[in-house]
C-alpha cells in the first residue's frame, strides 16, 4: 500500500516526510535556514562614513518648510565682535578725556605766577571775567644774542615797560568775548603820581600799580593778570610754526628790526615781534600798533586751536610747554582761569567776537610828558559801563 503524503500540519511543524517511514513523518529536523552574515570590518567602516538617511518628513513638515538653523558658532562670534567694538569705544573715550587733560596740565605746569593784584581800594566785583593782558618789553632772561636778534638793544633797556596793554572780557551770559586795546600812551591819572602815560604806571609800580590805575579810571574790577615778554612772544609764534600776515605796505623800521615787503607772507617769531612792535614807521603810531597786535594774536590763536595742531601730539605738547613758559599769571589764577582765558581769546578772535580800541578823541595830545593819547571820555565811559553790566553785545556800536 503506497504511503500517503503528509498533511499540511506535518509540514508546518518542520517535520520532513519520507517514503521509507511508511506513512510516518520523519523525525529528522529540517536543515537550518542560512543566517544573515555579520557585516565585515570594511562594511562597518563604510557605514560610518556614509551619511545617515534623513528621517522621513511628515505631511505637516512637507507643507511647512523648515527655517534654516543658524550655526552654533555665530552667537559666539557676535559676542566677541561686540566686546571688541566696546573695547575700542572705551579706549577712544579714555583718550578723548585724558589727552586734553594731559595737554592742559603740560601747559599749566610751565606757567609762572606773580603777585599782581591791586594794592589800593578796588571796585566791587562785576559779572563776567576780565583779564588784563600786558606785553612787556623787559629784557630779563634774554641772552645778548637774543637781544640782538630781536633788536631789543639800546640805551634804555633796563627796567620794564609795556608795548601792549589789553583787556579781555569773557561774559557770563553767553555774549561775545571782547578784546580791547588800551594805547600805551593813554594819558590818565596814576594813583600817587599825577597824570601820565599809562605805560608809566607799569614802569613805576609793575602789574599792581597798572591794575590799580585801570580799575580807577574804568570802575571795572579786573580779575586776572596775563603777561608775556619779548622772548615769550617770539617763542609762541615759532611754536605754532609761524603765522601769515598781510601788511598793506612795505615796512622798514630800524628800531623794531623790521624790513618786510607788502603782501601776505609767513612770519617767524622774530619778524612777528617786530611787526607787533613797530610804530615810528606807522602814521597812526600807537593806535596802528594796537590794531596789528590784535591781528597777530588772532592769527596765533587760530593756528594754535586748529585741528592740525591740537590733534598732533608732536605739535600740541611742545606748543603747550612753550606757551606755558612764555606766560606769567597772577598768583590767584588757577588752571581753570587759564583755560577760560584761552577760550575767551579764541572767541574774541572769531568773526562773532569784539575787537576794538578804547575810543580816542586826540592821538597827539601835548602834555608835560610829550605827545600822548587822549580818550573820548564819554564813549570810553560808555564802553566801561557796558563791560560792568556784562553786556558785550552793546560794544558793537562803539567798535564799528
Amino acid at each position: 500500500m503506497p504511503a500517503e503524503p503528509p498533511n499540511d500540519d506535518t509540514a508546518d511543524r518542520g517535520e520532513q516526510w519520507h517514503s521509507t517511514t511508511y506513512g510516518r513523518p520523519s523525525r529528522r529536523p529540517a536543515p537550518p535556514r542560512p543566517a544573515a552574515q555579520t557585516p565585515g570590518r570594511e562594511q562597518r567602516l563604510l557605514d560610518l562614513h556614509e551619511p545617515a538617511a534623513p528621517a522621513p518628513q511628515t505631511a505637516r513638515e512637507l507643507r511647512e518648510p523648515r527655517e534654516p538653523r543658524e550655526p552654533r558658532s555665530r552667537p559666539r562670534r557676535n559676542v566677541r565682535r561686540r566686546r571688541r567694538v566696546l573695547g575700542i569705544v572705551a579706549v577712544l573715550v579714555v583718550l578723548a578725556v585724558a589727552y586734553p587733560l594731559a595737554l592742559t596740565w603740560r601747559g599749566w605746569s610751565a606757567v609762572n605766577q606773580v603777585a599782581a593784584a591791586s594794592t589800593g581800594a578796588r571796585p566791587a566785583a562785576t559779572p563776567g571775567t576780565t583779564y588784563l593782558i600786558v606785553g612787556s618789553d623787559s629784557r630779563d632772561g634774554l641772552s645778548p644774542e637774543e637781544i640782538a636778534e630781536y633788536s631789543a638793544g639800546g640805551t634804555d633797556i633796563s627796567g620794564q615797560r609795556t608795548d601792549t596793554i589789553m583787556l579781555l572780557h569773557v561774559p557770563d551770559g553767553g555774549g561775545p568775548a571782547a578784546l580791547i586795546s588800551i594805547p600805551r600812551d593813554s594819558y590818565v591819572p596814576i594813583p600817587g603820581h599825577d597824570s601820565n602815560k599809562i605805560n608809566a604806571a607799569f614802569s613805576i609800580g609793575g602789574a599792581p600799580l597798572l591794575m590799580q590805575t585801570i580799575e580807577n579810571v574804568s570802575g571795572l574790577r579786573i580779575d586776572h593778570y596775563v603777561e608775556t615778554g619779548f622772548g615769550g612772544f617770539a617763542q609762541i609764534v615759532n611754536a605754532v610754526g609761524g603765522v601769515q600776515m598781510c601788511p598793506t605796505q612795505a615796512v622798514d623800521d630800524v628800531r623794531a628790526g623790521l624790513d618786510i615787503q607788502a603782501g601776505c607772507q609767513q612770519m617767524d617769531g622774530r619778524t612777528a615781534l617786530g611787526y607787533a612792535r613797530y610804530r615810528y614807521s606807522d602814521v597812526q603810531g600807537d593806535l596802528g600798533r594796537a590794531v596789528r597786535q590784535r591781528e597777530l594774536l588772532a592769527a596765533i590763536i587760530s593756528k594754535a586751536a586748529s585741528p592740525a595742531t591740537l590733534l598732533n601730539p608732536f605739535k600740541a605738547f611742545p606748543l603747550a610747554s612753550s606757551g606755558g613758559s612764555a606766560v606769567t599769571l597772577d598768583e590767584d589764577a588757577g588752571i581753570g582761569d587759564l583755560v577760560k582765558f584761552l577760550q575767551g581769546m579764541r572767541g574774541a578772535s572769531s568773526a562773532s567776537g569784539i575787537s576794538m580800541t578804547v575810543p580816542v578823541s586826540d592821538p597827539n595830545l601835548r602834555t608835560a610828558h610829550g605827545l600822548a593819547v587822549k580818550w573820548n571820555t564819554d564813549k570810553a565811559l560808555e564802553m566801561f559801563e557796558d563791560l560792568k553790566k556784562d553786556d558785550t553785545a552793546a560794544l558793537k556800536s562803539l567798535a564799528a
